[in-house]
């Protein structure tokens, strides 16, 4: 799972060129005496080992191109002779194996064009998920379990979306900010919070399928009770992972700022667990569906098959980004594999999760729009009846024509009326003879 943003090209090529200059290092001491006609060399992009007159040497394309080459380009190859006068030409060129389609952007553009649609979706899921959390913490009447979880979740989504703005802050603020090889304190701090954000909001999503197909399977369902260990799972699992993850790296694969993950081993600390829960997730999934393909063909339900197909339907569409099942297309691939389909889907087109999210359980929640309307209702009420006593306090301004009586105003004189011939009535109807 790309949780960190591919490399940029130029961290590439430095990495690259370092272990280039050590090699020429090791095979040229006084680096300057060479015995070989072309000596090593390095040209911005691929390291040449040093050769004979007459000799060519053939290397594969440079790692910068992987990420936009199709595994059938992968294994072509540039290759550079070696004459009286020194290193030729390399032929073909970089751009015409490694590089050969002209209708697709170059990968500066490419990274650029990624960054540019994730910034873009994580302002909005940002913004979305704020004014969420604000109405469903405003309105006492949706607090309840199921609301908590869900406010839990948006509070993963936004840190999630503020860490992203922070390490690409520290990383990528400047195109041409030296982090490829900075070791400094804050910048591994930043990297730590990254990844227990969005490991924290893939186990919320994680906790979202578990406490649905509990309320769908369990008969007696204590919903506060669970609700503790839901808090305690969520966010205290990703805290001991990344926790180990850091000490780890610390000890074993203390490079860079973190942001890279050559290390497999360590890096499964934290994929491991997040791999885990997007599998349970989708097994949960699964038999949500079940249960609802269940219930829906019950004849206490009603309805033609059409219907139910429907309503079916739209339950599955709305539970895809709730339990982020599209997580699962890319879980087991390599990380090496469809790099460019995988930054976009996940990073681009994940983004936009969190507005998603928001939208479905707050914005169009038939729930909260009626608790909204009532407020509303509420307030215009009130609003009227503070005009209507204003009014009574000032009659010059209802005299004047300012602010003049209104329906709402003579209805409140009527009720009041009525209110006071009531016990007339009352009295009335009292003493007539039986």
């Amino acid at each position: 799972l790309p949780m960190v943003a591919s490399e940029l090209n130029h961290c590439i090529i430095k990495r690259e060129r370092e272990k280039c200059m050590e090699r020429i290092t090791q095979h040229n001491p006084n680096f300057g005496d060479f015995s070989s006609v072309c000596p090593w060399m390095w040209d911005n992009l691929t390291c040449w080992q040093a050769a004979s007159v007459g000799e060519v040497v053939v290397v594969n394309c440079p790692e910068f191109f992987h990420d936009v080459m199709s595994p059938e380009d992968e294994m072509e190859k540039v290759s550079r002779n070696c004459t009286e006068d020194g290193w030729s030409e390399p032929f073909p060129h970089y751009f015409e194996v490694c590089f050969p389609y002209e209708n697709i952007t170059k990968p500066d553009m490419y990274y650029a064009s990624v960054k540019a649609l994730y910034t873009v979706g994580y302002s909005t899921s940002l913004v979305s998920l704020t004014t969420a959390m604000v109405i469903l913490c405003r309105f006492r009447k949706l607090h309840c379990t199921r609301n908590f979880i869900h406010m839990n979740l948006f509070v993963s989504f936004i840190l999630r979306a503020i860490s992203v703005f922070i390490k690409d802050g520290v990383l990528y603020a400047q195109e041409d900010s030296d982090h490829c090889f900075t070791h400094t304190v804050p910048c591994k701090a930043v990297m730590v919070f990254f990844h227990y954000c969005v490991m924290s909001n893939y186990f919320w999503l994680f906790i979202e399928g578990l406490y649905l197909f509990t309320l769908l399977v369990e008969t007696f369902f204590p919903e506060r009770r669970y609700f503790y260990w839901y808090t305690i799972v969520g966010w205290g699992t990703p805290t001991i992972c990344v926790t180990v993850w850091a000490v780890l790296r610390l000890h074993f694969h203390d490079t860079g700022c973190w942001d890279t993950n050559e290390n497999t081993a360590l890096w499964w600390v934290i994929k491991g667990p997040v791999v885990a829960s997007i599998m349970i997730n989708f097994v949960l999934f699964i038999g949500i569906i079940i249960i609802l393909v269940q219930k829906l063909q019950s004849p206490d339900i009603g309805g033609n098959e059409s219907s139910i197909y429907l309503r079916l339907a739209r339950s599955t569409l709305l539970l895809i980004p709730l339990f982020g099942i599209h997580y699962t297309v890319f879980t087991f691939s390599p990380e090496d594999v469809s790099k460019k389909e995988r930054l976009v889907f996940e990073l681009g087109l994940g983004s936009f999760q969190g507005f998603v999210v928001a939208v479905l359980y707050c914005f169009l929640n038939g729930e909260v729009q009626s608790e909204i309307k009532r407020k509303w209702r509420s307030w215009t009420v009130n609003q009227y009846f503070a005009v209507d006593l204003k009014q009574q306090r000032h009659p010059s301004l209802a005299s004047s024509g300012v602010n003049g009586g209104t329906q709402l105003s003579i209805l409140s004189k009527s009720s009041s009326q009525i209110r006071m011939s009531s016990p007339m009535a009352e009295n009335a109807n009292i003493s007539l003879p039986t």
